[in-house]
């Protein structure tokens, strides 16, 4: 029989002084049984930093065919595709050929990822964007999380501060495209 998802409730308070962005909401955020808890954690965090009207998760990993969340105007047009961990560049490729923006929430050794996409063809590589989150960072995180966690994000000048647990915690993500 197949393990079923499980459940988090984030109350998540995010205040981005960089972009001007300050909401608090209740995110549902089903974890595939296959999903590392610092998987978790970078989606999570990707939602509050790319905080925008529009911006969903999708289906994810029980859907192959569709990116960790996405942003889609109205009209249900793809406006944003984001990705979590180390996407291959086929996959990048036919992202950004979908639309016109492309970042990759990268929770991994980084440097490795860029050197096993350099040379591969991404379709405008221009559109793509990776964020570096530092391993020990998310894990720290990770090891926080509960079934309900109350976490506050908070973005100033580049640095990322993350409240969760009783405990803080922060790091200064890296943001370069693709094209290095």
């Amino acid at each position: 029989m197949a393990q079923s998802s499980t459940q988090h409730v984030f109350d998540l308070s995010i205040s981005d002084v960089d972009r001007g962005v300050y909401e608090n909401l209740v995110l549902k955020v089903a974890r595939h049984p296959s999903e590392s808890e610092a998987y978790l954690v970078t989606r999570v965090l990707a939602f509050a930093l790319e905080h925008t009207e529009g911006l969903a998760f999708t289906q994810g990993l029980s859907v192959t065919e569709e990116p960790a969340l996405w942003v889609r105007d109205l009209t249900g047009q793809l406006l944003a595709w984001i990705e979590v961990g180390t996407p291959d560049a086929a996959r990048l490729h036919k992202a950004s050929k979908g639309c016109g923006r492309v970042v990759v929430y990268c929770h991994k050794e980084l440097h490795v990822y860029l050197k096993n996409l350099g040379g591969q063809k991404v379709h405008a590589p221009e559109r793509v964007t990776i964020v570096g989150l530092e391993r020990r960072f998310v894990e720290a995180v990770a090891a926080k999380v509960e079934r309900r966690s109350t976490m506050a994000v908070s973005v100033n000048e580049g640095e990322l501060y993350v409240d969760i647990g009783g405990e803080s915690f922060s790091t200064t993500p890296s943001r370069q495209g693709l094209l290095g």
